[in-house]
């Protein structure tokens, strides 16, 4: 692919945006590389965990705004093709089985942004930059916003979405967009390491379910997610990885995932 580069080591599957000439900014055949390097992953059945980072001095820039600004000549059909094109990809990062974290190694801005909020989880270096900062060009968060908001509140995604202004990366921290704050000598090595404990403690069934339960439980009533809950705690401990979690925990042994 010509802007992403993909790197598996074991159980783990590196998603390395490779644009940094142009700061790594989106255009639409970067989202469809992104796409395909994605369902690579998910696909994968040895694949247990995702990490998405950049090569250059930053993580993203959103969204190639001299692609855009070709678009704007294009009808609005062909740019509701790429609106929605970027919005299977947030959508299939959120959904998708294998658990995926950011790791932040320089300013994510507006698309930038967005791609770190639907990761599950982000590790950032102290100077980075998070921002949504599309209406000081009169465009808009769209996308985006339904993840934020899901995150970190009505709230304080208005001031984050409505004002354009850059945060750092502790005030990230604080609103739980971002996990750690990590020294950039440190931060390859931290995040390897944490992708591996995770590969190696947990179910892959149990990770992807519960995945899938967090992004659709919140769409029920109370009680109707209460029995869609009681459903799959039901059927999960009928599945062949609850059965040897359970068998090694009561026989002191160590389960091997």
């Amino acid at each position: 692919m010509e802007f992403v580069l993909t790197r598996k080591n074991g159980k783990i599957f590196e998603i390395i945006l490779n644009r940094f000439e142009k700061r790594n900014a989106l255009n639409s055949l970067f989202v469809q590389e992104l796409t395909v390097a994605f369902l690579e992953a998910d696909k994968d059945p040895e694949v247990r965990v995702v990490i998405l980072k950049a090569i250059g001095k930053v993580f993203s820039a959103g969204a190639d705004l001299e692609y855009l600004q070709q678009l704007q000549n294009n009808s609005l059909e062909a740019n509701l093709e790429d609106s929605t094109q970027l919005k299977n990809l947030f959508k299939f990062i959120y959904l998708q089985k294998k658990l995926v974290i950011a790791q932040v190694e320089g300013h994510a801005i507006a698309g930038g942004s967005g791609l770190v909020t639907v990761c599950d989880m982000a590790f950032s270096v102290p100077d980075a930059m998070f921002g949504y900062t599309e209406v000081k060009i009169g465009f808009i968060p769209a996308i985006v916003m339904y993840f934020l908001l899901r995150k970190v509140g009505e709230s304080k995604a208005r001031e984050m979405l409505l004002t354009g202004k850059l945060f750092n990366a502790e005030y990230m921290k604080q609103i739980g967009i971002v996990n750690e704050i990590i020294q950039p000598d440190k931060i390859d090595d931290y995040v390897m390491a944490y992708a591996e404990k995770i590969a190696n403690e947990t179910s892959a069934n149990s990770i992807a379910v519960t995945r899938a339960m967090i992004a659709e439980i919140q769409t029920f009533r109370p009680f109707d997610a209460l029995n869609y809950a009681a459903e799959l705690n039901a059927r999960v401990r009928m599945h062949e990885d609850c059965k040897k979690g359970i068998a090694a925990f009561l026989d002191k042994g160590e389960v091997v995932w």
